[in-house]
């Protein structure tokens, strides 16, 4: 495979969430270092080696025109989408181009600007549309969503129905509050949202503490119960970012009577052992959370830090992976907690480089992470200048966001089949 072609561009993501408030999908943004030189075929090589095919979308969003040109002009069927804007379709040499690249079986997918419909004489070419609304449609959607939700109160009067510009089985962008997006996930029942409202859904936790996921909390008493390996519930516990705090908070408590300091979560299962583990969860589960809102949160800030695992030194020894893994974790771990990252970590005994890289931004961990959570925003120029002053190499960078999106992947796939 050419090593020269994840060197030219940079990659970001952004995770596509289904009805079930879990991932479907990513948005792959590429954008070249300059405006040729990329070998489109290379390119699909490397993405199909680095990040295989499974359950989800692969959404590829090109930044550079000439690319995207020779994606369609050179590429045969795979399974990852393009998205095409709507300005193309103007252009009879980019239409001709759109209709030989569907007709050899390549997934497209229309992109308009907020609020443009697209113009049904092109239905035939795209597999999937994504929307943005504006503002107007915005304000429309919510006043739908209103009548809808009005509906079954028995007292509520009745009133002309106030129609949605939210379409069905289509992709949404951009949906900027709680209430536009139940509206299209569960009223209209949309095929995926990409992003997530984060700000607005934990505001609604300003005033009440939030909880573990009652589902990772049985789920994980399910394989003690079963017996499964210290692996598999290491695994299992990592991917609740507030039941890890939590139980690192129990393990080096007086409570637990534990002689030594728990640093890592494989430190902890092995000090308390599996009936202390299943005790200690059964405590969690009358106060867990049964919000599916949380869990695109909670599954972005897991997957920060198996983007971190990856982009530290793959020859690390696995307590300082674990580690690396805490570091990516728990940098966000005061949007659950409701409290400063400050106060939050000085309760645990972690180690100092966590910390350093989580408050101060400085230590081994510090450039890691500061890439990985710029990977999550979509902008490109940062995350290129963020690579050169670290001094990291953009080919390997790229790698390591390919791997970690595969590996997540395969095991939410092995979970959602267990």
């Amino acid at each position: 495979m050419n090593h020269s072609v994840l060197g030219s561009i940079t990659i970001s993501y952004q995770p596509i969430w289904n009805a079930v408030r879990q991932r479907s999908g990513i948005q792959l943004t590429v954008a070249p270092h300059t405006q040729g030189g990329i070998d489109a075929q290379h390119l699909i090589a490397a993405l199909q080696e680095l990040w295989p095919s499974g359950q989800e979308i692969q959404l590829l969003h090109i930044t550079s025109a000439t690319l995207l040109r020779d994606l369609l002009q050179h590429t045969q069927e795979h399974h990852f989408w393009l998205e095409i804007p709507d300005a193309w379709l103007d252009n009879p040499e980019y239409l001709d181009l759109l209709e030989k690249a569907q007709s050899h079986g390549l997934h497209l997918v229309w992109r308009g600007a907020p609020g443009s419909p697209m113009r049904a004489e092109f239905g035939s070419l795209f597999h999937q549309q994504l929307h943005e609304l504006s503002t107007r449609q915005a304000l429309q959607a919510l006043r739908a969503a209103l009548q809808q939700n009005q509906r079954h109160e028995p007292s509520a009067p009745r009133s002309p129905s106030i129609p949605s510009p939210v379409q069905e089985q289509v992709l949404y962008h951009g949906l900027a509050s709680q209430a536009l997006l139940e509206h299209a996930l569960d009223q209209q029942q949309v095929h995926a949202v990409i992003g997530w409202p984060l700000e607005e859904i934990l505001y609604g936790y300003r005033y009440r503490q939030i909880q573990p996921s009652k589902d990772q909390v049985v789920e994980l008493v399910q394989a003690i119960d079963a017996d499964e390996s210290l692996e598999r519930l290491e695994y299992l516990l990592g991917v609740g970012p507030l039941l890890t705090y939590r139980f690192l908070r129990y393990a080096n408590s007086e409570q637990a009577g534990l002689r030594h300091e728990v640093t890592t979560l494989h430190q902890g299962l092995m000090a308390m052992g599996y009936g202390r583990l299943r005790s200690w969860l059964l405590e969690q589960m009358p106060h867990a959370s049964t919000d599916n809102n949380l869990s695109p949160i909670r599954h972005a800030m897991v997957l920060r830090a198996h983007v971190m695992e990856h982009l530290v030194d793959a020859g690390i020894e696995d307590e300082l992976r674990r580690e690396v893994f805490l570091c990516g974790v728990f940098s966000q771990v005061d949007l659950l907690l409701g409290e400063s990252l400050g106060t939050a970590l000085h309760r645990l005994p972690l180690p100092g480089r966590i910390s350093s890289a989580i408050l101060a931004n400085t230590g081994p961990y510090a450039a890691a992470l500061q890439v990985a959570a710029a990977m999550e925003g979509g902008h490109p120029r940062l995350i290129h200048e963020l690579c050169q002053g670290h001094g990291m190499h953009t080919d390997e960078v790229n790698r390591s966001v390919l791997r970690a999106l595969g590996l997540t992947q395969a095991r939410a796939s092995s979970r959602q089949s267990a």
